[in-house]
């Protein structure tokens, strides 16, 4: 039994097994997950556990160089836009400039769906891993 660190051995396990350039989703609980792509549900209840919760535990434990949202995160949940603005490098940002249906065709790559509890529209984010030798942060 691991002393500290992700303890759900599903996220600990894909964070493990990513590669550079890999991609997981973190999720509210209302996006559609594609066939094919596994699914890791931590969601309680609504709000349980929180979007900004999770991917703040796992951005702690993986090296992320791109964060994808769709842009409509900016006018339809602009006090989650403004924590990620605040809380993450905007150079690591890439906007999904067209729509949530490019967001969604976007997870069809992704190796996982971390299925949160949040409930406020358009929490969604694709991370895209890093090389962990490289020398940025």
């Amino acid at each position: 039994m691991q002393r500290q660190g992700i303890l759900n051995s599903h996220i600990a396990k894909v964070l493990a097994d990513l590669g550079h350039t890999d991609t997981i989703c973190i999720a509210d609980c209302g996006l559609p997950v594609p066939e094919g792509v596994f699914k890791i549900d931590v969601a309680l209840d609504l709000g349980v556990p929180s979007f900004q919760q999770v991917l703040d535990i796992v951005s702690t434990h993986m090296k992320t160089e791109a964060i994808h949202i769709a842009v409509e995160m900016k006018d339809h949940n602009p006090a989650l836009y403004q924590y990620m603005e605040e809380t993450y490098p905007k150079d690591a940002f890439q906007w999904i400039e067209t729509n949530h249906e490019a967001f969604k065709e976007a997870t069809k790559q992704c190796k996982c769906i971390i299925r949160t509890g949040e409930a406020t529209p358009y929490a969604n984010v694709i991370l895209r891993a890093d090389c962990i030798f490289s020398d940025r942060p």
